[in-house]
């Protein structure tokens, strides 16, 4: 009788270490991300408001392009992390040198559309004539890193599927200190304005790409695996990162939506929405950072045939996925007099924000078992139930979203339709991982 019960707890610390072990230093290199961008509007922003304009919508579109192709790293760290588990060290590592190779050709892809293109799609995006110039310059230079970004990606769920998620925290520290240092020097130092920042940032990330491609490299030959292009293994690199950029896009699709619906409700709640959502997407990197571990842990249990455990190691992260959101719950409804007055200090846009925390902070428990789910069905490499499940999430959000205004609700309203969203993303992973179609062991799904 009581044997089970310790056999459950040290099952249980177990997979504490684990979840732990990856899941802190993929914070770190979460957070570390956005701190670029931070970086670059802090130091340009001195040049101008035109300057800082045009870094605005240049930023936002190359963050929009990377961000479209993050299943780079999603779908790398679930195939290698299966192969680990099957204890097949060189397949694991050649795995994640197709996804390497994909990035490099879709980064020349998208530098081939964007430098031609560059003044079309910024005009496109509503740039002012003065802000226009500046977007365009940063945006053609940055898009030269673009390969480099991608790189990056891709090598980051190479080194997350061989359960390392330190050596990306390590490398994402060092490229934001660059970036700093590169930024200042070229902006101020070398007078080069704006162009100097997308260089300094471009520079930073080709370096951060060659230490990641020297880890890689390093360990595809202590293992004996192949540093050549596999036209086979990069075609189905691509086939398992397709759903997974229709999740992704409808994700993408039901954030703009939002935003679109927030500024038609007028100006103090397009302000307030903005605030809002940069809260929501500061705390997601915390229950991603639990979801990353779920993509490492599951593949690697599911490589190994351990589909016992892989149940486990789900039901456990679920648990810390609502933990987690209790206390980030907790803490953004005692931190709102602390926060609000950071990013405004209109009494208007204040009172809106205000109520609209308040279900933010409600609904962060649902939020963490939607990452952690999320993150485990991608590390069991079910990204065509993923695509679906969002697709329908997409179809059932919008048409609440939209009647938002028409019905005469305010800022409350829409971040409730955006909790209806997230409640709905649980129960389709909730069924999902409930039936156990997701468990499919061996080396490869």
């Amino acid at each position: 009788m009581t044997q089970a019960p310790a056999t459950s707890r040290g099952t249980r610390r177990q997979h504490d270490r684990e979840i732990v072990a990856l899941a802190v230093p993929a914070f770190g290199a979460l957070v570390a991300e956005p701190l670029f961008v931070m970086v670059d509007s802090a130091i340009v922003g001195h040049l101008g408001t035109a300057q800082l304009a045009g870094l605005g919508v240049a930023s936002a579109l190359l963050t929009t392009a990377v961000s479209v192709f993050v299943f780079l790293a999603y779908a790398t760290t679930a195939a290698v992390a299966r192969r680990v588990g099957a204890g097949d060290l060189p397949a694991a590592i050649r795995q994640g040198m197709d996804g390497i190779w994909l990035a490099i050709l879709l980064g020349a892809l998208v530098i081939a559309v964007i430098l031609p293109t560059a003044p079309a799609i910024v005009d496109l995006f509503g740039a002012s004539h003065t802000a226009a110039p500046y977007a365009t310059t940063y945006l053609r230079i940055s898009a030269l890193g673009i390969p480099a970004m991608l790189v990056v990606l891709a090598s980051t769920g190479v080194l997350r599927g061989l359960q390392d998620t330190k050596t990306p925290l390590y490398v994402a520290v060092a490229g934001f200190v660059a970036n700093a240092v590169l930024n200042a020097g070229l902006v101020y130092g070398a007078g080069l304005g704006i162009a100097g920042s997308a260089w300094g940032t471009v520079i930073a990330q080709c370096g951060m790409a060659a230490v990641y491609l020297a880890v890689v490299v390093r360990g595809a030959r202590r293992h004996g695996a192949s540093l050549r292009p596999d036209t086979s293994g990069i075609r189905a690199s691509a086939q398992a990162g397709a759903p997974l950029l229709v999740r992704t896009l409808s994700l993408r699709a039901i954030l703009m939506i939002a935003t679109a619906v927030a500024a038609r409700l007028g100006d103090a709640d397009i302000a307030a929405h903005q605030i809002v959502l940069s809260l929501w997407s500061l705390l997601a990197f915390a229950l991603d950072a639990i979801a990353i571990a779920g993509q490492a842990i599951i593949g690697r249990y599911l490589g190994a045939d351990d589909a016992v455990g892989a149940r486990q190691a789900c039901r456990r992260m679920v648990e810390w996925g609502v933990a987690v959101g209790v206390v980030l719950g907790v803490l953004v409804v005692l931190a709102r007099p602390v926060f609000l007055p950071l990013f405004t200090s209109d009494s208007t846009v204040k009172d809106v924000a205000l109520p609209a925390l308040v279900i933010v902070a409600l609904s962060q428990p649902i939020c963490g078992v939607v990452f952690v789910l999320d993150g485990v069905l991608m590390g069991a490499g079910d990204g065509p139930y993923l695509a679906r499940a969002m697709l329908v999430t997409l179809a059932i959000f919008a048409p609440v979203a939209l009647l938002v205004p028409v019905m005469g609700g305010g800022l409350t309203a829409l971040w409730a339709a955006m909790t209806l969203m997230m409640t709905v993303r649980m129960l389709t992973l909730w069924l999902r991982a409930r039936s156990g179609r997701w468990l499919v062991t061996g080396a490869t799904r």
